[in-house]
């Protein structure tokens, strides 16, 4: 995108040495008398072009060209329905421009701390009260706020009265028992916090004493969730964050509410002069608040080759104490939000650095673009899309946007449970060509009612994305692809999904759970998962066709919850897929009698193991322990895989993730497509659609 010589458009221009007073941005930069000149803000060109826009003096779109630099913002700039006009904001040709919600910390002296080196500086903001921030960032890195342990985990070793198997009835708990040296009497007690791990989110229980002789700590809330690890056998694991003798390692900061002071242990080769830190200020950067309920919407608003970068998080209360977080952080705000706007975009912008979610479209956006961004470093989910439920307004639904060709990574980073790409009520979205990885939980969740219920997502389309590396061993029941409810004309379609990781149970490729009814499932690539590349919790008529499923570690395909089986009809259809094991079983079924319950249609499929080992076919109770395996004739018996082959698939190299089959595969006898993988991923921008 260059400057447009076009006399019916209009251009101004913004600069982080203009002026929005004296100077009306009709320059990139300012004349020689000093008479005409950039505008300074983001903001100043909004106002700008209202202004136009009120004159009667549009003649035709406007770009607003930001020079390079950084506009540290003191307030996010807010877009309403009364800036709706053609109008694209975006980076000058070869230039970076970059929307700051951070400030620069300055005036560092070196000091010793915990025995270590360490740098220093005053903040009076902070020691007034008026200023406290949860992050820190150094050239463009985020640290470290100072942590016990160092690696791993820490364990509950009990509650005082209570068993772990006792949890589930008694939720609310605000003491526990931590091991030995766990936790100390920290010189800055209340302003620590425990991060709790358990099933697939986090919660933050601030601490509000700690007794050194029975070692209970009592929190100044109570817990959220169950206080168990996932099973039911033991209490949680946590880490505990924000403490002031923990600072030893290069990396780490602490900040002194109390005095003022910010500690930082410099990286190898950092110095004062080199390296820039950065502090966040804001929580958001960017909104487009549009008023849906009265039929008023944002509108044709563009932003282009921009970065968002530096916002911090906050999750309090009504007593201003951080809370628990709920399932794929759907609680939390997006650092850019739309709400009530149709055809805007965000194309081809790099959001990063913040403590929520980076981009977030909510109640009431339509046809909105989605597209080419990198979105990363980020606290909580890459982005959500929501809308209002089936039974709620329908000016209030969102649907039909585009989220295509977005490189999505390293989320979750103080939301644990935050997700690649989170829709939850939302319908005929196209989500396509994403590159998603390095997620403590789930790569993508569709759907967000856990039942058979009327569902307003459906005709979404999930298709050619590339999802792997998530999970880090810290949750649990999570999905490349995760989905609820009944998704009619919803399709999971020529996706590459690998490397799955789970804590205590629930690594999964597709994850089909609660409701999940009507979808397709069909011509993707799954391998490498801790649980099976393949899993259906609760959910009826999924048709599973023309997959590979690879080397999951408990199997190929599952079928967890059987117990719909003749009352909500069969589950799903697993039909004309190629299921590759090395050793491990072919077919898994869960605590409901699967096998016996006839809950799935299985045929037409190629089965083969490269180690050349029988089929072996598996049940398993709720702890996911297997009860029962059968071979493969047994399994025949009950009904399944009558026509289905045992055959070498002949992949090019199947021990190396090379799937791509020989002319000559035995496949091809039952109807199997060739699955091209070669455009998954973020395309070109030429080749984008």
């Amino acid at each position: 995108m260059t400057p447009n010589t076009n006399s019916s458009s209009h251009e101004i221009y913004v600069s982080p040495d203009g002026n929005d007073k004296r100077w009306t941005g009709n320059v990139p930069e300012p004349t020689p008398d000093g008479k005409r000149g950039p505008l300074a803000s983001i903001d100043g060109a909004r106002k700008a072009v209202r202004r136009l826009r009120a004159s009667g003096e549009l003649r035709g779109p406007v770009t607003v060209w930001l020079r390079g630099g950084r506009y540290f913002l003191d307030d996010p700039v807010i877009f309403t329905p009364e800036d709706s006009c053609p109008v694209t904001y975006a980076s000058y040709p070869g230039e970076e421009a970059i929307l700051d919600g951070g400030r620069r910390i300055s005036g560092w002296r070196e000091g010793q701390v915990n025995g270590r080196t360490a740098w220093v500086a005053h903040i009076p903001e902070v020691a007034e009260g008026t200023w406290y921030f949860y992050q820190l960032f150094a050239n463009g890195r985020r640290r470290t706020r100072a942590l016990m342990p160092k690696e791993g985990l820490y364990w509950i070793e009990g509650v005082p009265g209570v068993e772990p198997k006792e949890m589930y009835k008694r939720s609310k708990v605000d003491t526990f028992h931590c091991a030995p040296g766990d936790i100390q009497n920290w010189k800055n007690l209340t302003d620590v916090e425990v991060v709790i791990l358990h099933f697939w989110n986090e919660e933050r229980l601030p601490i509000g004493s700690f007794d050194e002789d029975t070692r209970l700590v009592k929190s100044r809330r109570t817990n959220v969730r169950a206080f168990i690890d996932d099973v039911g056998d033991r209490f949680p694991k946590y880490y505990v964050e924000n403490i002031f003798e923990a600072l030893t390692e290069p990396g780490e900061w602490y900040l002194d509410r109390n005095d003022g002071k910010l500690y930082y242990i410099p990286m190898p080769g950092e110095t004062p002069d080199t390296c820039e830190i950065i502090a966040p200020r804001l929580t958001q950067l960017l909104r487009f608040d549009g008023r849906p309920d009265d039929g008023e919407y944002v509108e044709w608003i563009r932003f282009e080759r921009l970065a968002f970068e530096h916002a911090d998080w906050t999750r309090l209360n009504a007593d201003g104490e951080s809370s628990g977080c709920s399932q794929a952080a759907a609680d939390i705000d997006g650092v850019v939000r739309f709400e009530g706007a149709r055809n805007c975009a965000i194309e081809d912008c790099r959001i990063a650095h913040v403590g929520w979610t980076g981009l977030e479209l909510a109640d009431g956006c339509t046809a909105c673009r989605i597209v080419g961004n990198e979105i990363f470093d980020v606290g909580a989910c890459g982005i959500k899309i929501n809308g209002s439920a089936a039974k709620q307004p329908l000016c209030r639904r969102t649907g039909n946007n585009h989220f295509t060709d977005n490189y999505i990574h390293d989320g979750g980073q103080v939301s644990h449970s935050g997700v690649g790409i989170l829709l939850m009520h939302s319908f005929a979205n196209e989500v396509s060509h994403n590159h998603i990885c390095n997620f403590h939980y789930t790569g993508i969740s569709l759907g967000w009612e856990w039942s058979f219920a009327e569902n307003v997502s459906r005709d979404n389309s999930v298709r050619k994305n590339h999802i792997h590396d998530i999970g880090t061993g810290w949750l649990s029941d999570m999905g490349g692809i995760y989905t609820l409810g009944v998704q009619s004309g919803t399709t999971l379609r020529g996706n590459l999904i690998h490397d799955i990781r789970k804590s205590n149970y629930g690594g999964w490729g597709i994850y089909n759970d609660e409701g999940s009814a009507h979808m397709v499932v069909e011509d993707n690539i799954i391998y490498n998962t801790d649980s099976h590349p393949y899993h259906m919790h609760v959910g009826r008529e999924v048709t599973v066709r023309n997959n590979i499923f690879a080397f999951g570690k408990m199997g190929q395909v599952a079928l967890s919850n059987a117990g719909g089986a003749g009352l909500y009809g069969k589950a799903f259809t697993v039909e004309r897929n190629i299921l590759i094991s090395n050793g491990q079983p072919m077919q898994w079924g869960g605590y409901w009698g699967f096998f016996r319950l006839h809950g799935i249609i299985s045929d037409l499929n190629l089965l083969w193991d490269v180690q050349g080992k029988p089929f072996t076919f598996e049940e398993a109770n709720d702890k996911y322990h297997t009860t029962k395996v059968f071979d493969f004739d047994e399994w025949k018996a009950f009904g399944h895989d009558q026509h289905s082959i045992a055959a070498d698939p002949k992949c090019k190299d199947p021990l190396n993730y090379d799937f791509t089959l020989a002319d000559d595969s035995p496949a091809f006898a039952f109807g199997f497509r060739p699955i091209d993988m070669s455009d998954v991923g973020p395309r070109a921008k030429e080749d984008r659609d």
